[in-house]
């Protein structure tokens, strides 16, 4: 379970100080499927930031289970980010010199599991999402639709207890959107996962069992 209490995170801008998140105190039970919506620049990457133990707020607490992630060191923030944690990108961020199997792989390496295993495992991975016949091919011999494929299984290979996805769907046609959708949800209902998705698509947010709304760094239930 997520528990945020009392969490604002605020940037110096030039001139200003921007309040990206204001006071949100906020639990997401083990298990939700929740979308986040909201204005550009209304705080909806720093909330994922501080879901992803990707940085810390500037004053209140961020838990995920019996972490504390808000009081935590970068070592043990970026263990939590390599075993607990998966997260799918707009941009799929794959490394475009190495092949779909490495990619996933790539997920594996701070774990420190053995070559084969890792293979076994991408290999599976890249299966569960319809691309086990795509496993040599580059980032750049794949269409949109099948690099989120890839980044999904690199995300899950590690089988996190969450997966935050930062509009997953964005650079994708309608068709694709609702594919990548079914495999997502899929996913959340076999493995039980916490899955938390950032999107300015409505067609994505209402497929969610919990809707989020921020706006000004202020966090309500939509």
């Amino acid at each position: 379970m997520y528990e945020l209490v009392n969490v604002t995170k605020t940037y110096n801008a030039t001139k200003r100080k921007v309040t990206a998140l204001d006071n949100v105190t906020l639990s997401i039970p083990n298990g939700q499927m929740v979308a986040v919506q909201g204005p550009t620049g209304g705080g909806k990457s720093t909330l994922l930031q501080m879901l992803g133990a990707l940085d810390r707020p500037t004053s209140g607490d961020v838990s995920l289970g019996e972490s504390r992630l808000s009081k935590l060191g970068d070592h043990k923030l970026a263990e939590i980010r390599a075993k607990e944690i998966g997260f799918v990108f707009q941009g799929f961020n794959l490394i475009p010199t190495l092949t779909a199997l490495e990619n996933v792989e790539t997920a594996l390496a701070p774990l420190h599991v053995s070559g084969s295993e890792r293979r076994d495992r991408s290999q599976a991975a890249l299966a569960s999402v319809g691309l086990a016949d795509r496993l040599t091919h580059l980032p750049a011999e794949l269409s949109g639709g099948q690099q989120q494929r890839v980044a999904i299984a690199r995300a899950l290979v590690k089988s996190p207890d969450v997966l935050l996805a930062d509009e997953p769907t964005g650079a994708l046609d309608e068709e694709t959107r609702d594919e990548i959708m079914t495999l997502l949800e899929g996913f959340w209902r076999e493995q039980g996962l916490t899955l938390i998705i950032v999107t300015h698509d409505t067609a994505v947010a209402r497929r969610a069992e919990r809707r989020l709304h921020i706006k000004a760094g202020k966090v309500k239930d939509a």
